[in-house]
């Protein structure tokens, strides 16, 4: 009994609580962001806006998500980020700078977080760029997906397997995917997350927001049966990412029904000819100048590699993405593979690519 109270006290003192994040003053952040002007709003997600701003005192610029407290579930969205990221550090995952819990010059309820400002926009913005006046001529590369894949698994690796207590972002898709000026990509918004805390041999969820569990099309079935959160439903959402990446196609879209979705059309093209479901612009010539901030060497090989028609080595390592998309992607949540796993096949399939060692990704099925 001493020691299971002792091991209780020991997980209730490292849970870290909103008292931690240093703070800023809404003054501060309403000159920041020009009062929080339309010109500078960049993004609007679950639970508020995100605004571009410029801390004049640190020379820094900054995002700063606004919540909409009138959303029913955004104040613990609030408190739920702060406490995931106040004491994580992972290059792959967005560092909470501030925050802001006061009120405005109107007197109501004001609550922002504060993050680096990632000037590549989201990872959404990117695959379909067409969307809010983005530019049209912008695509990305294969090797430029991959390493985005790449990032964003060594980013829930960290989150299930190396922090003290694990972490389930729960709401993973390509708009909470931000990518930096040298396309690193981060992992952002943590409104859902959960933190599991694991004492003797009973796994707790400490639940921010009851009841939601994910975006449609991207939160594992098994949630939809009211089964508990766990790192399996990441792997999923990572999946279905995965396949959305290379296949440019959200699993949300009106041709996946009665039965049909993204996991499923995705074996069947395995099945026949994967390159007919493959994202368009991916076999097109690229028109635009390859970015001072990309590897020259790995541009130039992709550029001399990916053509309208692909040789085998290409194909190779794109089915061998798509076995791992389909691997993690699975109904049965024992079946999925590990995030460790994960990561260490993409890199697998990146050095096969760029012809570095005998890597070659999972083996086809």
């Amino acid at each position: 009994m001493f020691w299971m109270r002792r091991s209780k006290r020991k997980s209730s003192s490292t849970q870290p609580t909103i008292e931690q994040v240093p703070k800023v003053s809404y003054r501060t952040l309403h000159q920041a962001t020009d009062g929080f002007s339309p010109n500078n709003l960049v993004g609007s997600g679950s639970f508020g806006s995100v605004y571009k701003g410029f801390l004049a005192q640190e020379e820094r610029e900054v995002a700063v998500k606004v919540l909409n407290l009138l959303k029913k579930g955004a104040s613990k969205s609030f408190i739920a980020e702060c406490n995931a990221l106040r004491n994580i550090r992972h290059r792959n995952l967005v560092k909470i700078l501030t925050c802001c819990s006061s009120a405005d010059y109107n007197g109501n309820d004001f609550k922002a977080l504060v993050f680096n400002f990632m000037g590549n926009g989201s990872l959404e913005q990117w695959l379909y760029p067409g969307i809010e006046g983005e530019n049209e001529s912008r695509r990305l590369r294969f090797l430029e997906r991959l390493n985005i894949a790449i990032d964003v698994a060594s980013a829930l690796h960290y989150l299930h397997e190396q922090c003290e207590q694990p972490i389930v972002h729960c709401d993973l898709k390509p708009s909470n995917v931000l990518l930096d000026n040298d396309m690193i990509a981060h992992v952002t918004d943590f409104g859902l997350a959960k933190i599991i805390f694991v004492t003797s041999d009973i796994s707790q969820n400490q639940s921010s927001t009851q009841g939601i569990k994910g975006s449609i099309g991207y939160a594992a079935p098994e949630y939809g049966m009211g089964d508990q959160i766990s790192t399996k439903g990441d792997v999923y959402s990572f999946g279905i990412l995965l396949l959305e990446m290379f296949i440019g196609r959200r699993p949300t879209e009106d041709m996946f029904k009665d039965g049909l979705n993204l996991h499923n059309y995705a074996m069947l093209a395995l099945q026949e000819n994967i390159s007919q479901i493959l994202d368009p612009t991916l076999l097109q010539p690229e028109a635009r100048e390859i970015q001072s901030q990309i590897n020259d060497v790995e541009a130039e090989i992709e550029t001399n590699l990916m053509q309208i028609q692909m040789n085998s080595k290409v194909q190779k390592c794109i089915l061998s993405v798509f076995n791992i998309a389909l691997s993690c992607s699975l109904e049965s949540p024992s079946e999925r593979m590990k995030i460790r796993d994960v990561t260490k096949e993409l890199n697998l399939v990146k050095n096969s690519f760029l012809g570095i060692g005998n890597g070659g990704g999972r083996p086809q099925t």
